[in-house]
């Protein structure tokens, strides 16, 4: 596991708003939902294209370009045409600041 890093300030972060955020050389997509903060690789795994513009409802995150859902907790892929999932990543928020511990990348620093 890598380290803590801060991400964003968590007032910075409205509810059900994706933000997109590059820590070290990955971009990470941020979503608050009912005062709980989600990170993920912010690339569908269906056609790599960014996730953090597309819509949020409930626990899911819609990617833009083809409509495939993801689990906001798991990363799970929930609708075709994304079949595998998308990574996600431990957050917690100390004094105002979300933090973001990056899990390892089976295919390494994805931007």
């Amino acid at each position: 596991m890598s380290e803590w890093v801060r991400a964003v300030k968590a007032a910075a972060v409205s509810d059900g708003v994706p933000v997109s955020v590059e820590i070290g050389e990955q971009r990470i997509c941020l979503v608050k939902r009912g005062g709980e903060f989600f990170a993920l690789d912010d690339r569908c795994s269906h056609a790599e294209s960014l996730l953090s513009p597309g819509d949020v409802e409930d626990m899911e995150i819609m990617c833009p370009l083809h409509g495939a859902r993801f689990d906001l907790r798991t990363g799970e892929a929930l609708t075709p045409p994304a079949v595998l999932p998308v990574q996600t990543h431990e957050v917690k928020v100390e004094g105002g600041d979300v933090l973001v511990r990056l899990a390892p990348s089976p295919f390494g620093p994805r931007r």
